[in-house]
């Protein structure tokens, strides 16, 4: 067995739904690669922070819900094993060592002895087997917790502090989906009192985390309040013992206006999602902070339905990808904010492949010319292209409930680039409930989504066939090619950092020069934040930890 300790050699970094529409881009700040700018003096203990979010989560189960926003939250709840630095090294959490056998199918960890759930009850091997266990089994309905782990073939207890996790083939990624919220520990006592309640969210939400659950009103807020017991925080947290804060609420303020409105009266200490047409006017304030993190992950794309006409033919999805006008597109509407996506992960992600930029770039002239090969060589009285008397017309759902970041907008500008070369985008509304059903089931021939992970397997998440929807997986292109099947199955099987980077080079390659994906924008996380708060850090999934932040407003 190859033994583990504190700082990994760096492996490279790991639902549709609301997993297609509801994952959140993540996205390095102004003063640090993830830390607001240092405090003036020592911390201060009390006090409370508000925090003002766009979007309140569908389901708060970490284990169920693919929402980045049940993470971002819950991380401040659930602890997990391991915890990953901004260079991809993995320090000890709740584990304080860990073993990986040669062929990497198993993982053995050593348990911190000394951790408790915020209802009294002991973390142990048991609960890890419990909590695992739970997210595998198919009742559990996980949309993206389950394939966070991956071929599991199970959780063996050696004794109370000792834990082995099984796969049923190598699995390179899972120290990074272990150090994610969404393989995080509930108290087996509350999954088996309340298992079938932790969506709605409330006092069954019993982590070991340096929050505790409050008060939830739905609709307008969520309060969590201070773990007085945790001393167990990461390797890399900034201080041991319990969070500086009393008190740390979340307000669901979905308008981006009220949301800005509410942090520039005030009314909130720190905001999320700050939509980039504020930023300049925020960052001229002296009493405002931004903090930046550039997005990890796989970024906004289009993801074209490979097995329905009209995109089963490679002519007009390469039409369609030619014909955007992405670059003007996003900086118009995201004022240079966001950065034009060249491949489907962001550039923050380990495995970027960084010669794919500047390769496609629009051309209405190629796509018109491959359409015309494709036989759409008619035009209907509205100046869309038909072939044999049919309009060329594609289906693109939306569901209005979960757009964000201006999507809407920029749909509007795509709907409007692919009108000029004859293809007609139409945008049927749809609630979360059909919407999710219509893609399970793939009746649709775009659908957009984007993932926040760093870690580049995304790309198997996303193009290998053992990922379709119909299996509950993430491949909205339904894509199924034996050779992005080796390549992402063998870049999950290595822990060889150039090997890695080679397969998923291949693998990005690939679905551009195939256009099974057409890459939109990598977005910017954009936090505000007053100068009356210190200590705020982004971990590399962007996501806000709080245990380290004081306030000096009382």
């Amino acid at each position: 067995m190859r033994v583990i300790r504190p700082r990994l050699p760096r492996i490279v970094g790991a639902a549709l739904a609301a997993a297609f529409v509801l994952s959140a881009c993540s996205s390095t700040t102004k003063t640090g690669p993830n830390a607001a700018e240092p405090a003036a003096g020592p911390p201060v203990k009390g006090g409370s922070v508000t925090v003002a979010i766009n979007t309140e989560p569908t389901c708060f189960d970490i284990h169920v819900s693919p929402q980045d926003i049940t993470a971002s939250i819950q991380r401040n709840v659930f602890d997990s094993l391991v915890a990953q630095d901004d260079q991809g090294n993995f320090q000890p959490w709740l584990a304080t060592s860990w073993e990986v056998t040669p062929d990497l199918t198993g993982y053995t960890f050593k348990l911190r002895t000394d951790v408790k759930f915020t209802d009294g009850t002991p973390f142990d091997a048991n609960a890890v087997k419990v909590n695992f266990d739970r997210i595998a089994a198919k009742t559990t309905k996980s949309q993206y917790a389950a394939s966070l782990l991956g071929p599991y073939a199970g959780t063996e207890v050696l004794d109370p502090a000792t834990v082995r996790i099984s796969f049923t083939k190598p699995f390179a990624p899972f120290l990074q989906a272990a150090s994610t919220a969404y393989l995080g520990f509930y108290s087996p006592q509350t999954l088996a009192a309340n298992g079938d309640k932790l969506c709605a969210g409330g006092p069954q939400l019993v982590g070991t985390g340096p929050f505790r659950f409050a008060a939830h009103t739905k609709g307008q807020s969520l309060t969590l309040e201070n773990n007085p017991a945790y001393n167990w925080a990461p390797a890399g947290a900034k201080h041991q013992g319990a969070a500086y804060l009393d008190k740390l609420t979340f307000r669901f303020l979905t308008e981006d206006s009220v949301r800005v409105g509410a942090f520039a009266g005030g009314q909130v200490d720190i905001a999320g999602s700050i939509p980039p047409v504020n930023v300049k006017s925020l960052e001229g304030r002296s009493d405002v902070r931004i903090l930046r993190h550039d997005f990890a992950g796989a970024v906004y794309s289009l993801f074209l339905n490979t097995t329905r006409a009209p995109f089963d033919d490679e002519r007009v999805r390469r039409a369609v990808q030619r014909a955007i006008n992405i670059g003007p597109n996003v900086q118009s509407i995201y004022f240079d904010q966001y950065r034009r996506a060249w491949g489907p992960l962001g550039p923050a992600t380990p495995g970027y492949d960084k010669a794919l930029e500047n390769t496609w770039p629009y051309d209405p002239a190629l796509a018109g010319r491959l359409l015309d090969e494709a036989g759409w060589t008619g035009r209907d009285g509205d100046g869309y292209r038909t072939r044999d008397g049919k309009r060329l017309s594609v289906q693109w759902p939306s569901a209005p409930a979960a757009v964000r970041e201006q999507r809407d907008i920029l749909a509007q500008a795509v709907q409007s680039d692919l009108k000029k070369i004859g293809v007609e985008v139409q945008r049927p509304a749809l609630d979360l409930g059909a919407f999710t059903t219509n893609a399970y089931a793939g009746r649709y021939d775009v659908l957009d989504m984007s993932w926040a992970r760093f870690e580049p397997d995304v790309l198997r998440l996303y193009f290998n066939s053992a990922n379709l929807p119909s299996a509950g997986g993430q491949n909205a292109a339904w894509l199924s090619n034996p050779q992005i099947d080796q390549w992402t199955d063998a870049a999950a099987a290595t822990l060889d950092r150039a090997a890695r980077d080679r397969l998923y080079a291949q693998t990005q390659g690939w679905v551009i020069e195939h256009a099974a994906v057409v890459p939109l924008y990598a977005a910017t996380t954009l936090f505000a934040t007053g100068r009356q708060i210190n200590g705020l850090r982004l971990d590399p999934n962007a996501w806000p930890l709080f245990h380290d932040v004081w306030s000096t407003r009382r």
